[in-house]
């Protein structure tokens, strides 16, 4: 099996069953000791629907965030026809599901294999760079056809504010990105620019911030931009965060180009992962055991779903239900909870405030958990967070 296939061939341990079921239902025939994920396609198509309504450019999907088939599928059957993908992996997915899509390979660090099938076997046209390196590599792949390939300059600024820093990986200085658009253009290649505020980027301002930079680039580099990728980065409103709101975000953007650019704007494109998949998947989790001491142990933790929490050190909105789906509403109490390895770090972070009554067997339901968790679930101590159940909206 080679890496593309692992990706594309594995269904990810989705319940095969057309039978979409409400979650209150999904929670009763909850009976597995494994976590599982209930995927709502309708919600997923309502958030694709309201970014396109708010962006004023094209939408495409971050599929690092949740590669699932059913994922990809749903976006595919609302409308998307662009997708940005890291991997080679990544676009072989979105050529089963859509064979025309746009690919935009927004990885800026790529081996000259990678390159080579991409634009030979695959047709992408638009790939990412941040070094002279990487665009002089990219440039002997595609030969004398650089005039149909998009060359993405991507910048950073060191703003902070977001739960990932991408800048410590990626990203020219705005000096360096006047240098590598003046080599684009030297070398035949249509010019973008793009950047990436950082995942869970929690002040819309940072937008406006990285727009002013990007027309200042392009001035400076007397280059007239094809396209501008404002990246993702949008929030997910967890409950202990402060994020302005999506259409905060668009209004920004909206504002920052007309500021900046006037009226020679160049195209806009944006890439959500997070904002686009977290809202459609909720995490079923079951108690294994309380200790009389408080401490709860759930049947996943930090190497499954909740892999990113001690990172942004955040959890979602969650609820206590029987395992007859009935919602748990008296007092709460703080527990210390871990997940099932035996491992000491497989602990969530800070302490949950639970109903009192909460026992062994007990479903604990984490909302907006489509993004991150089972794409970067690990098999440590033989378990893994992958099952997905379809059901409808969860309202």
């Amino acid at each position: 099996m080679n890496a593309i296939q692992k990706l594309t061939d594995v269904d990810f341990g989705f319940v095969r069953s057309d039978l979409k079921k409400d979650l209150l239902q999904a929670i009763r025939d909850y009976h597995q000791d494994t976590p599982l994920y209930c995927f709502s396609a309708e919600e997923l198509a309502r958030t694709y629907r309201q970014f396109c309504d708010l962006f004023p450019g094209l939408v495409t999907y971050a599929v690092k965030a949740n590669p699932v088939h059913q994922v990809i599928e749903t976006l595919v059957d609302a409308g998307m026809s662009a997708f940005d993908v890291a991997s080679l992996a990544e676009i072989e997915l979105i050529k089963q599901h859509s064979p025309a899509a746009a690919l935009h390979y927004n990885n800026p660090i790529r081996s000259r294999s990678e390159n080579r099938i991409a634009f030979e076997e695959f047709g992408v046209r638009s790939f990412s760079v941040d070094c002279l390196s990487e665009l002089k590599k990219l440039r002997e792949t595609v030969g004398n056809k650089a005039e149909e390939v998009e060359a993405s300059v991507r910048f950073h600024l060191d703003l902070g504010g977001a739960g990932y820093d991408f800048g410590t990986k990626f990203g020219a200085t705005q000096e360096e990105a006047v240098e590598l658009s003046r080599e684009a253009v030297r070398l035949g290649f249509k010019v973008s620019l793009a950047f990436h505020p950082g995942s869970q980027c929690r002040k819309a301002e940072a937008y406006r911030l990285y727009i002013l930079a990007a027309a200042e680039i392009a001035r400076s580099a007397n280059v007239d931009l094809f396209r501008l990728n404002v990246g993702g980065g949008f929030p997910v409103d967890f409950p202990l965060d402060d994020v302005d709101a999506l259409s905060v975000y668009m209004s920004v953007i909206k504002e920052a180009v007309e500021q900046a650019f006037g009226d020679n704007q160049p195209e806009l494109l944006c890439e959500p992962g997070r904002a686009m998949v977290a809202g459609s998947t909720v995490l079923l989790t079951k108690v294994k055991a309380i200790k009389e001491d408080g401490r709860l142990y759930l049947n996943d933790g930090v190497y499954g779903g909740f892999q990113e929490s001690h990172i942004i050190r955040m959890l979602p909105r969650f609820e206590v239900y029987t395992p007859k789906a009935e919602k748990k509403k008296d007092r709460d109490e703080a527990f210390t909870v871990f997940g099932p390895t035996c491992d000491s770090l497989d602990q969530l972070p800070g302490k949950l405030n639970l109903p009192a009554s909460i026992a062994e067997e007990d479903i604990v339901a984490f909302y907006d958990m489509g993004a991150y968790g089972s794409a970067t679930t690990t098999d440590f101590n033989g378990y893994r967070s992958d099952r997905y159940q379809a059901v409808t909206n969860f309202d």
